[in-house]
């Protein structure tokens, strides 16, 4: 009976190192698991940045000139919108002594289309 009982108790031991090498092994497979994940996680950031690297430098490369032609544009209106100002300040005062010279000089005259009934 000893021996079944210290056969039993080697079982139950052994059953239970088995256990903890079980266990053992899910924490490095776990481990392992996050390890890798982490690992995929940077390597899919460092393939992102590079990425969006690439593509701000394709559209500073498209867009730099269009930035270019968009500013001459904004430039020209800003230079006639200055020339149409200075050309009112300008005109200004003759145009209104103008104005009021044909309002206030009324010359009645019949119209040359205008016909006698007869």
């Amino acid at each position: 009976m000893a021996s079944q009982s210290q056969g039993i108790q080697q079982l139950l031991q052994a059953e239970k190192r088995a256990a903890e090498k079980v266990a053992d092994a899910r924490k490095r497979k776990a481990r392992r698991l996050k390890q890798a994940k982490e690992e995929a996680q940077m390597e899919v950031d460092q393939y992102r940045r590079e990425r969006e690297q690439e593509f701000q430098s394709k559209q500073q490369a498209a867009m730099g000139s269009q930035g270019n032609l968009s500013a001459e544009v904004e430039q020209a209106t800003r230079r006639q919108v200055q020339g149409m100002q200075s050309s009112q300040q300008r005109n200004r005062e003759r145009v209104l002594a103008q104005l009021l010279g044909m309002v206030c000089d009324v010359r009645p005259q019949v119209h040359p289309n205008y016909r006698i009934a007869a």
